[in-house]
């Protein structure tokens, strides 16, 4: 079991390759997480490192392709930072990403809190305490050179893959009213037109954010009121390189777009 100052020290050299842009190849033995539970100490680690506030939440591997990936047995959480987060329409950065993908999301901010409880929550309790869906764009990377060998205990520790993140304009569309199971997003990208499918995003986006919600539950963590939850990749991940052009149309539900320098 790791003690707190291994766990420290864990979270520091993670933050210091995520702000270098570097990598490795795996914690030392000694810092190494070993449990998901571990992970997220580790992870929790580099939100007090960071120079932003938290943002929200991602959610990897919400796809059993994508669980497969990264060889991992189910989905997990990670922080989005707001020093992390791009403008819609805006330009991310490739330095330093090794991944080099763009993934179109389902997204919601949080209208209230959802506190830790003993029950859990219900997908449906959870809906209601959302205050806006947005369509969003997550850019992934890890810091580890081979992420598919690392293990899900330091993909947690690595914060769950995330990188940067794009989020759009809240939708004006009644999407409670909608089955988002069925929506077939549009990914423009290199002249190429790629549609994605709500069921890839735990066969439902709703049910992404309610496993978010009971994953944080669980943890003896609060989803805020104002964060943001990104859902997972509702297509296999799109190779990106500079100068591309990533737009995602969710139809009535909004656009959102990023380039690449």
């Amino acid at each position: 079991m790791l003690e707190k100052d291994q766990i420290a020290a864990a979270s520091r050299v993670l933050f210091q390759h995520w702000r270098d842009g570097t990598k490795l190849e795996a914690l030392e033995a000694n810092l190494r997480p070993q449990s998901r539970a571990e992970g997220y100490a580790v992870q929790a680690g580099l939100e007090t490192l960071s120079r932003g506030q938290l943002f929200g939440w991602k959610i990897a591997a919400t796809s059993v392709s994508g669980q497969k990936h990264i060889n991992v047995t189910g989905p997990l959480a990670g922080r989005i930072m707001s020093d992390t987060v791009i403008a819609d329409g805006g330009t991310a950065s490739m330095k330093g990403n090794a991944m080099r993908v763009g993934e179109p999301e389902f997204a919601f901010r949080m209208g209230r809190d959802l506190p830790p409880r003993a029950v859990p929550y219900t997908v449906d309790e959870v809906l209601a305490a959302v205050g806006s869906f947005h369509p969003a764009i997550e850019i992934p990377d890890s810091r580890f050179v081979d992420f598919a060998a690392a293990g899900e205990a330091q993909l947690i520790a690595d914060n769950a893959c995330a990188h940067l993140f794009v989020l759009g304009a809240a939708t004006s569309a009644d999407w409670r009213a909608m089955d988002l199971v069925e929506e077939r997003p549009q990914i423009t990208l290199r002249g190429e037109r790629h549609v994605g499918h709500g069921k890839n995003v735990l066969g439902d986006p709703r049910v992404a954010l309610a496993w978010l919600a009971n994953e944080l539950r669980g943890l003896g963590l609060t989803l805020r009121a104002g964060e943001v939850v990104t859902t997972g990749t509702c297509h296999p991940p799109l190779p990106i390189q500079a100068a591309d052009h990533f737009a995602a149309d969710f139809g009535v539900l909004g656009k959102v777009s990023v380039g690449f320098a």
